[in-house]
């Protein structure tokens, strides 16, 4: 069922890792320049958990570095209510988003049921080329389960987590420090830049719009999966 929620051309997209849109004509980001200076990775940890008064800003900013410069050939998975926390998303916008980059489904549990199923996928059918996958959320009570899905498919999917997490944590201060182990600090700036929720909204948006413009019509078929 988790499959399912998530639109075919979305699927079909993530399985062939197909570009999603060109950076062709793209607008210069507000305030944030994300794409200024040393490029954010968000992939670079399998997982790191985000705390301090400055780990909301991070999430945004990492989610959105996820989308804007990573978009063409990975997929952000965020539960609605953390897009709400994050951007303020009301409940009922993005619901038919048709871009291929970004899948809101309800809630956690959601999120995971759909990882779970498109990565179990992945392995049983020998797919070597795919959308690299990254989940933004509060991990609530599902650690444990987070734990055993990055476990199980080690390499398969990445997550940046708000809240509590026994793994690798990044300090973020209010003025964007970040203290963290080597391996979650090498890929970040010394200091991110801060980035309001109405800031992240207007980013968002813009991207998805970009995105949609540039974005090639979807396969009616299934795509044939790409061995090893």
């Amino acid at each position: 069922m988790a499959a399912i929620c998530y639109p075919f051309r979305h699927r079909l997209y993530a399985v062939a890792g197909l570009p999603s849109f060109s950076a062709a004509g793209a607008a210069d980001p507000p305030q944030a320049h994300l794409g200024h200076g040393p490029t954010l990775d968000p992939f670079a940890a399998p997982a790191v958990g985000l705390v301090g008064s400055g780990s909301t800003a991070t999430a945004r900013i990492l989610a959105l570095a996820a989308l804007d410069e990573h978009g063409e050939n990975s997929l952000v998975v965020i539960p609605r209510p953390d897009t709400i926390s994050l951007f303020g998303l009301a409940e009922d916008e993005l619901l038919d988003d048709d871009t291929a980059a970004l899948f809101i489904p309800g809630n956690l549990d959601a999120a995971l049921a759909y990882l779970e199923t498109e990565l179990a996928i992945r392995e049983s059918t020998g797919v070597s080329q795919a959308r690299r996958l990254l989940l933004v959320a509060d991990p609530g009570g599902e650690t444990d389960r987070i734990k055993a899905l990055l476990d199980r498919h080690p390499g398969g999917v990445s997550v940046i987590l708000l809240g509590p997490w026994a793994g690798d944590r990044a300090i973020v201060d209010d003025e964007g420090l970040v203290d963290a182990p080597p391996n979650v600090a090498a890929p970040l700036p010394q200091r991110l830049p801060a980035m309001s929720r109405t800031e992240a909204r207007d980013r968002l948006f813009s991207t998805l719009a970009r995105q949609r413009q540039g974005q090639k019509p979807p396969s009616k078929r299934r795509s044939t999966t790409r061995r090893p």
